[in-house]
């Protein structure tokens, strides 16, 4: 195979690929009613054009930034509030596809534990940032 069909088949190959990834992301998003949610819990309708322009533009961003390895020779501020950002949209998609299942409810109704919900979800919340905090401190060392 010469280096020109090698060239144009794995470009063809990244763009389907692309293409299917970021179809199935968008449909999470749509199926979740992430944006829409978003704006109705911000009271800011006239804002959604705002919101589908920074998960276009982060996802572009962040899938540029991956690809060519970009590094930022930033301070640990700057590494916080990216961390906070990433955080937020995490909790987020969480809080999205939770509120579509109703997991929590219909977990805590099976486990004849309804009294105790605000605490079940305490402990999913500090165990998924204890895990973060190992993952972080004590695993990648």
């Amino acid at each position: 195979m010469t280096a020109q069909m090698s060239l144009g088949l794995n470009l063809l190959l990244g763009i389907a690929g692309g293409i299917a990834v970021g179809g199935g992301v968008i449909a999470l998003f749509i199926v979740l009613d992430m944006v829409p949610r978003l704006a109705q819990l911000t009271s800011s309708y006239d804002k959604v054009h705002w919101y589908e322009g920074a998960m276009v533009g982060g996802s572009l961003l962040g899938t540029m930034s991956d690809f060519w390895n970009w590094k930022i020779a930033a301070g640990p501020l700057i590494e916080l509030g990216v961390g906070l950002f990433d955080g937020i949209f995490i909790g987020m998609l969480a809080a999205a596809l939770t509120e579509v299942l109703n997991v929590l409810p219909i977990l805590a109704k099976r486990l004849h534990m309804t009294h105790l919900l605000f605490g079940l979800l305490m402990a999913m919340v500090c165990g998924k940032v204890a895990g973060s905090l190992f993952d972080w401190f004590v695993y990648r060392q």
